[in-house]
């Protein structure tokens, strides 16, 4: 393609309302004409770009939704300095206790990590897909 179509492609992308397969179109466009990809796996690999942005989006929003105070996940969770027993830790992370609409009460002394656990399994179904209500 030369840069007239690609720049063609971008500008159907922008009315489109299709912002993730627009910025990765002239990058993706030029490798598929080098590699010789077929047309179907570049439209495969546009159509990739934009459903993971827009769920990349989804989750942003989500998140922003459910009002988080500090952005605490499991990313530096250390189950071993909390006063939650580490069965319990690792049954209430499945998440199978949202689907199951039931809810969930932590009480204990402060300094415990109570809330770091609970906004990182807030981030969590956040993660898997749940929405706030």
């Amino acid at each position: 393609m030369t840069a007239a179509p690609i720049d063609e492609v971008v500008d159907l992308l922008r009315t489109l309302r299709l912002p993730h397969m627009r910025n990765a179109a002239p990058e993706l466009l030029a490798t598929a004409k080098a590699q010789r990809w077929e047309p179907a796996e570049a439209m495969r690999a546009l159509l990739a770009e934009e459903l993971a942005g827009r769920q990349a989006s989804s989750v942003r929003s989500r998140r922003k939704a459910a009002g988080f105070p500090t952005g605490k996940t499991f990313n530096v969770w250390d189950e071993t300095l909390s006063s939650i027993p580490a069965p319990t830790q690792r049954a209430l992370r499945t998440l199978e206790w949202v689907d199951r609409h039931e809810n969930l009460a932590v009480s204990g002394h402060s300094g415990t990590g109570k809330t770091h656990f609970l906004e990182a399994l807030g981030q969590a179904c956040v993660d898997a897909g749940h929405k706030v209500s």
